[in-house]
């Protein structure tokens, strides 16, 4: 079994808590041996924990010839010119969400990638979560009919002040924690990665002391797809992370642990039609309409050994990306996907320049 080797373009929350994290809980698959950070601590920490190379900018690393694949979890404004840089100097790049501020943005990545040869991911790990993973089984199997909207909320209450406040550094909350549940959002929805659904969006500056946005609500809608609303807040008092589905034949409700839906079989409930004849009790009085159905009800928890949620994600992912550049299992999460992400959080971007007016092009 080939041990990739890896190169890592930051040291901070991302490139250190998450990357070098799940590396470690695959040391057969994969091994750090090279860091960039500009700050010597991270540098000396991570040559310390994992004996990798450490350097202070990116040169060095890419013009090594020994790696198999350059993570750049650097911070947001440098994902799409370090992308490319390393993409040009012929590595396998995977890049940390969000993959970029604009869709062109994006098809420079995946165009630069197709020229060189080379692997271009977008590490969106979301997509592995076992809650979700529930939610899309339950849809398919049907038993809620016809799936009429969707809503989706992933909220907390909290103050923010660091980088990822500032729209010049590709901040707010659609960007930062956005792709997560979006990403989700645009797989339910189902729609061809090649167009946009119609979009409206509403966001506010509340609680960041930057210029990006601390609030979001999110509706997606497309033909004949159910109608998706998402809402991103740093303001909800009463954490939400949470799931709710409104079908024809029932719903669902839940969250990261535990999820339960109820529906109703068709071929049990009485058959139905509309009148214009005024609906009426036994004794004549006028009444509303009203059944008795027939209702079945199921949960699901979360299987032991996954209530580390975030590092499952991230290990399935890597899993993925390991089976993919060795054996050719396809991604999981692919570059066009995600392309078709960006073009809505630049929709939304273009709906509320009182927010992202600022940034410049």
């Amino acid at each position: 079994m080939k041990k990739l080797r890896v190169g890592i373009i930051g040291q901070g929350r991302s490139g250190y808590s998450i990357h070098v994290d799940h590396i470690k809980h695959l040391p057969k698959l994969f091994e750090v041996v090279a860091v960039v950070d500009p700050l010597k601590n991270r540098r000396d920490r991570a040559m310390s924990e994992t004996g990798c190379d450490a350097y202070p900018d990116l040169k060095p690393l890419l013009r090594r010839d020994d790696l198999d694949l350059i993570v750049n979890a650097s911070p947001s404004y440098f994902h799409v010119p370090y992308a490319l840089q390393a993409l040009r100097a012929g590595h396998n790049v995977m890049v940390e969400k969000p993959a970029a501020k604009k869709a062109s943005d994006v098809d420079k990545m995946i165009a630069e990638a197709k020229k060189a040869g080379k692997l271009f991911a977008i590490y969106q790990q979301s997509r592995f979560a076992p809650y979700f993973q529930q939610v899309q089984k339950v849809i398919a199997s049907g038993v809620l009919g016809r799936i009429v909207q969707v809503s989706i909320a992933f909220s907390g209450f909290g103050r923010r002040w660091d980088w990822q406040t500032l729209t010049e550094w590709h901040g707010g909350n659609l960007m930062n924690t956005g792709p997560h549940p979006l990403d989700q959002a645009l797989r339910i929805l189902d729609y061809p990665t090649d167009k946009v659904p119609d979009v409206f969006c509403y966001m506010d500056n509340a609680h960041f002391f930057g210029d990006a946005e601390g609030h979001v609500h999110l509706v997606m809608r497309a033909p004949d797809r159910p109608a998706i609303v998402l809402e991103i807040s740093s303001c909800c008092a009463y954490p939400s992370f949470t799931y709710q589905l409104y079908g024809t034949q029932g719903g669902l409700k839940g969250g990261y642990n535990e999820i339960e839906w109820r529906y109703f079989k068709p071929s049990e409930a009485p058959k139905r039609k509309a009148t214009k004849v005024p609906i009426a009790n036994d004794d004549g009085s006028p009444a509303y309409c009203g059944e008795q159905l027939k209702w079945y009800t199921k949960k699901w928890e979360v299987p032991k050994g996954k209530s580390a949620l975030f590092h499952t994600l991230g290990v399935a992912y890597y899993r993925n990306l390991y089976n993919h550049m060795t054996k050719g299992e396809p991604l999981v999460v692919t570059p066009d996907q995600v392309r078709q992400q960006i073009a809505v959080i630049e929709k939304c971007h273009k709906q509320n320049q009182q927010i992202w007016g600022k940034m410049k092009a």
